[in-house]
């Protein structure tokens, strides 16, 4: 009974490692019958001191992630995070490679908020490790990644570099696609001109007042407008509005273009007496230009007409030959349309209102975007990945469609490989129907296999058609050409891997590293953020290689 009433008694003391510390473990003995039989627990003793000073390096295990990221920066060109932008002054700044470790083992575990980061390096033991007990506050982190952006993207060919001396860089078989990533932005922020402009002139008012220290209120006068970020103040604001102005001129202004080049196309063909062929241009501008050129051809026509006819009486009279008949009649009635366009034209041209367009007045660079589960306001991200899953080239678009950017990341590829010291060309290019174009088709490059329909026509337009063989006809016209080589045995089998090797890339992304939509605004800051999640992919992919054959 006295045992089982001591139930607190000293049992152990052990050694805690090889420096000499130790520790007293406590055992606890329970004899209570409603807990079963006699257990035994071993409690923490919080108040024990450390008498010798603790090492970082024993915190984490030698082949953790941390230590890899450590010796992946070493490696890599960090010379452009050390010009500070502006030449600021104050007190000294964090090293640029801690700073680098930091955010990249953050991307690596999925974490991107600043104020997270900031919050792991008290508490995360491999954070710690990677700022050595240094504590860099949110703000801190947040405008290193702002102020480097440049030059953090650019180490996203410095990592190619790595894991191609690593043997990861594999061309023969490339997969290309595109995924919507939403921006910083709703889609029920997108105004037009005239809105823009009634709150640029309420904001300039905004502005005055302050100045000369009348001092409004400015929620009150701009209801629309909720102050954040960027935008809580006037002059924030200002600039915001007048960056979605500038993006609504530009579009006018490519309409414009467009319709002068549709103009002066149409005079060229005019000079010879010509129409110019193709469909006529639906924008009411472009329209009333086409119109004036195909009245002035019918006018030409008909006057060219008349000065025949009066030649042939002339002759007619001196008993000479007159040749074919001329149909001025037929020549008289196009003349008549023409003028009817022309009339139609000209209503449709003074009845035309100012530019519809919209665009988002938080993010002016993000577009509306189309995707399985809706609508979204946001960019086109698109990669290039090989069979290991590295990403080779990385890209984010403002156009919604996919069809108009296989040769530019082709090209980017190239770039890519050649910056990166990567020798060879791409073999075969995979991609699905929305590349497909018969100018994506017959352009010049590597070997591609693009889908000329959604993948389960494809499928069930093999099953029904059969397998084909050989080369394609010799009379075949491209999407013939395509279609003979995907139904072809080698060609099926290359382009079923298509969604094995770009796919569960983007499913990383998106649901592993929690990357729904960029933290940050603007076209320039969503390719770097695009470009440092592609890197701390690549980085982990390097790292589970690496770990493999140490194992």
């Amino acid at each position: 009974m006295g045992l089982q009433n001591d139930l607190l008694s000293r049992a152990l003391t052990a050694d805690c490692s090889s420096r000499g510390l130790r520790q007293e473990v406590w055992i606890v003995m329970m004899t209570d019958r409603s807990a079963g039989p006699g257990r035994v627990y071993v409690c923490p003793s919080r108040d024990q001191l450390f008498l010798l000073p603790v090492c970082m390096r024993d915190w984490l295990e030698e082949g953790h992630l941390a230590w890899f990221v450590l010796d992946v920066v070493a490696e890599l060109d960090t010379s452009g995070l050390h010009r500070r932008p502006g030449g600021s002054t104050g007190r000294p700044p964090y090293e640029p490679e801690m700073m680098c470790a930091l955010v990249l083992y953050a991307y690596c575990c999925g974490v991107r908020s600043s104020r997270r980061i900031e919050a792991a390096c008290r508490t995360d033991a491999a954070f710690r490790v990677i700022c050595g007990g240094l504590e860099p506050d949110h703000a801190t982190i947040a405008r290193f990644v702002a102020d480097q952006e440049q030059a953090l993207a650019d180490l996203f060919v410095d990592g190619l570099r790595l894991c191609a001396a690593a043997g990861l860089c594999d061309l023969s078989v490339l997969a290309l696609d595109g995924t919507k990533i939403a921006a910083d932005a709703a889609l029920d922020r997108n105004r037009d001109a005239a809105w823009i402009r009634r709150e640029l002139a309420g904001l300039m008012a905004v502005t005055v007042q302050e100045e000369t220290g009348e001092g409004a209120a400015v929620t009150a006068a701009l209801p629309g407008l909720e102050p954040a970020g960027e935008l809580s103040s006037p002059r924030g604001r200002t600039a915001r509005l007048k960056a979605a102005l500038a993006v609504i001129q530009a579009q006018d202004q490519a309409v414009s273009d467009r319709a002068a080049r549709t103009a002066q196309a149409a005079g060229v063909e005019a000079g010879h007496g010509r129409h110019l062929r193709g469909r006529k241009p639906i924008e009411p501008l472009a329209a009333l230009a086409r119109a004036e050129i195909d009245h002035a051809v019918a006018v030409t026509r008909v006057r060219d007409m008349k000065a025949a006819r009066a030649a042939q009486r002339a002759r007619a009279a001196r008993g000479e030959p007159t040749g074919s008949r001329l149909r001025i009649d037929k020549a008289k009635l196009g003349l008549q349309r023409a003028q009817a366009a022309l009339d139609h034209a000209r209503q449709r041209a003074a009845s035309v209102t100012p530019s519809a367009g919209r665009v988002n007045i938080t993010d002016p660079d993000s577009r509306i975007m189309s995707t399985k589960h809706g609508w979204v306001q946001g960019y086109n991200a698109q990669a290039i990945v090989n069979h290991n899953q590295i990403v080779l080239a990385c890209e984010v678009s403002q156009a919604a469609g996919d069809v108009g950017l296989y040769q530019p990341m082709i090209d980017l590829l190239t770039h890519t490989l050649t910056a990166a010291g990567i020798a060879g060309n791409a073999e075969l290019v995979l991609a699905d129907a929305g590349y497909w174009s018969q100018d994506n088709a017959t352009a010049p490059g590597p070997d591609r296999l693009i889908a000329t329909m959604k993948d389960h026509k494809q499928r069930a337009a093999a099953r029904e058609l059969g397998q084909t063989t050989g080369p394609p006809p010799p009379n075949a016209t491209p999407i013939q050409e395509m279609e003979h080589l995907l139904r072809t045995a080698q060609g099926a089998a290359a382009y079923a891997k298509r969604s094995c090797l770009i796919e569960p890339v983007f499913g990383d992304r998106k649901h592993n590293r929690q990357t729904r939509s960029f933290r940050r605004r603007g076209l320039t800051a969503a390719r770097t953020e695009w470009a440092l999640l592609n890197l701390a992919g690549n980085m982990l992919k390097l790292y589970q290689h690496r770990s493999a054959a140490l194992a």
